[in-house]
């Protein structure tokens, strides 16, 4: 993604179209919209000829697009889990990876980032319930593991998430792992300072992200758009344009209607009296 928008603004800078630059590598107008939004892998050869093409010269800006194409090419630690995540979800795992700030709305299940091992061991299990045990076992070691981004020493990811009170009255796992969960949620809301949790109440009435989850992922790189991911039952969207900023409307919409985080915590501690 930094590769593609770094090229599209030296080709726009340019006046050049997309079409020139695709029949540039032997390709297409097509090719380069999806090369520019980071939707394909980049070539060092392609990159050299685009370069050219861009009039850029300079040798350290062109070894340093190089070396960005080496790192991308670099398996992140997801892609040993290959028999167990689809390559539909490795692609959002990565962005996730990437990420300084990811936004989410919940209605069906907590956010992954915030499960404790006995609920998504409790989730795992119904959404893959003809898994294997070693199947559910690397399942639930991924998820695990994608939590480290919230903790890491230097630069934790910033998750904002807002949670529908449906999924925390829906008894996933039994009595005691929803309240194991809800009060591992109530401790990351007041220990963790770069974890927003926001409790969307039933109070709120009815809107419209009701049809299911929204994930908003924002990068360092000031070129980088935000990203938005809608997750389904056997696959992804990631809607651009007017759309995707609909869905950002939407995100900012909820956040309003939610509790805030002080009056979340609250709410979640009363919600313990009925676990």
């Amino acid at each position: 993604m930094q590769i593609g928008a770094r090229l599209r603004r030296l080709r726009e800078e340019k006046g050049i179209g997309r079409a020139e630059a695709g029949a540039a590598i032997r390709g297409s107008a097509s090719k380069m919209c999806r090369l520019e939004l980071g939707r394909h892998g980049f070539k060092v050869r392609d990159v050299l000829d685009l370069l050219d093409l861009y009039g850029l010269d300079d040798e350290d800006e062109r070894n340093s697009f190089v070396e960005l194409v080496r790192e991308a090419k670099k398996p992140g630690w997801w892609q040993s889990y290959g028999d167990v995540v689809p390559a539909w979800f490795e692609q959002y795992v990565g962005l996730e990876q990437s990420a300084t700030t990811i936004r989410s709305y919940e209605v069906q299940y907590v956010p992954g980032l915030l499960q404790t091992v006995d609920y998504a061991r409790a989730v795992i299990g119904l959404e893959h319930h003809q898994a294997t045990y070693d199947e559910l076992d690397r399942r639930l070691k991924v998820r695990m593991t994608r939590q480290d981004i919230l903790l890491r020493p230097v630069a934790p990811v910033r998750f904002w998430t807002v949670i529908d009170e449906a999924a925390l009255r829906r008894p996933i796992g039994g009595t005691e792992t929803m309240r194991a969960q809800i009060e591992h949620l109530i401790n990351v809301a007041e220990r963790m300072p770069n974890v927003k949790v926001q409790l969307l109440p039933f109070s709120a009435g009815g809107h419209l992200a009701l049809g299911g989850p929204i994930t908003v992922i924002r990068f360092a790189e000031h070129d980088l758009e935000d990203v938005v991911y809608l997750e389904q039952l056997t696959g992804a969207r990631y809607p651009e344009g007017r759309e995707a900023d609909r869905y950002k409307e939407i995100m900012d919409s909820l956040a309003i209607r939610a509790a805030p985080p002080i009056r979340t915590v609250a709410l979640l501690s009363d919600m313990l009296k009925d676990f």
